[in-house]
């Protein structure tokens, strides 16, 4: 295990179990296992009747979980982007009867503070960027041949970045010149001097190196996937949580809980909701957010929002 991993402090830790109420053989899905954290705290909490799917796309995570519960029967663990997880439980013949599933999106701490991964613009490493580091397109590889009109987009619809243009240009001048950064810290020099007014207390190529990862690994796509099958895979009274790192994810976690809460349209002149349409979701609880003492301890937390659904009979 590298000091990364045993430094690794889950976000909201004791708030994520407790959304998740866990319950006498209750079966359990971590789809973003990432370290470890959550999962060995919920694990803590069941009895020998439960199980729990530990789910990560990244080989090292997927490595990791069955280094430390190959041997636990309970445990049932899985290489896979967690929007195929309603795949794998209906052919388990467990759709319908999960009593809780957890979601800690985004990149993990380890995978930040691993250079090599190429995620963070603070230390130097190779512009991969993949969830899954031994399949798909790396960060280098998809900027040598996006045209400078999508990479704007990119940086503006998932990074919410309001020099897209400015950058875009800036990064396909460099490329169509030859001088394309080859590294993670060369990317952000370039970033930063085509940013006129960076954000006080915010790097410059924060927006950007987000806005890259989420294109490179479907992110959204990913969360939206899951999202539409949540209600037919959890049981009654079975609960989901997730912690979001920014508002494009929240949002649509937000509207998924608030869309499932509610009465559909009732065609004109009925006066009783029909099972179709009933509310498929409540909300349990507001957004929580971590407090001052877990941002001191982990500054990257500052921005985490945990939201709380569970599913109706």
């Amino acid at each position: 295990m590298t000091d990364t991993a045993m430094d690794h402090r889950p976000v909201m830790l004791e708030e994520a179990v407790r959304g998740l109420a866990p319950r006498p053989g209750g079966i359990y899905v971590d789809g973003t296992y990432g370290r470890g954290g959550h999962a060995m705290a919920l694990i803590s909490e069941l009895d020998e009747s439960a199980c729990i799917w530990l789910v990560d796309r990244d080989p090292t995570a997927v490595a990791m979980a069955k280094a430390r519960h190959g041997g636990d029967p309970r445990c049932h663990i899985l290489q896979s982007n967690f929007a195929d997880i309603g795949a794998h439980l209906r052919a388990a013949g467990l759709a319908g009867r999960v009593a809780g599933i957890l979601l800690d999106l985004g990149v993990s701490s380890p995978q930040l503070d691993e250079p090599q991964r190429g995620f963070s613009f603070l230390r130097e490493g190779p512009l991969d960027m993949r969830m899954n580091n031994e399949a798909g397109e790396t960060a280098a590889e998809w900027l040598q041949r996006i045209d400078e009109k999508t990479l704007a987009r990119v940086l503006k619809e998932f990074g919410e970045e309001r020099y897209a243009r400015r950058i875009a240009r800036a990064i396909c001048g460099a490329r169509d010149a030859g001088a394309l950064p080859e590294t993670t810290t060369a990317l952000a020099s370039l970033i930063a001097d085509a940013v006129p007014r960076p954000e006080p207390g915010k790097h410059p190529a924060t927006r950007s190196f987000q806005a890259i990862r989420i294109h490179l690994n479907d992110e959204l796509t990913s969360l939206e996937r899951l999202l539409d099958e949540v209600c037919d895979l959890l049981g009654p009274q079975g609960r989901l949580v997730v912690i979001s790192f920014h508002s494009l994810e929240d949002r649509r976690v937000k509207r998924f809980i608030h869309r499932n809460s509610q009465v559909g349209n009732l065609p004109p002149g009925v006066g009783v909701v029909p099972p179709e349409l009933q509310p498929r979701l409540r909300r349990i609880g507001r957004a929580t957010r971590p407090g001052p003492q877990e941002c001191a301890a982990n500054p990257r937390a500052r921005s985490a929002t945990l939201r709380v659904a569970e599913r109706l009979s």
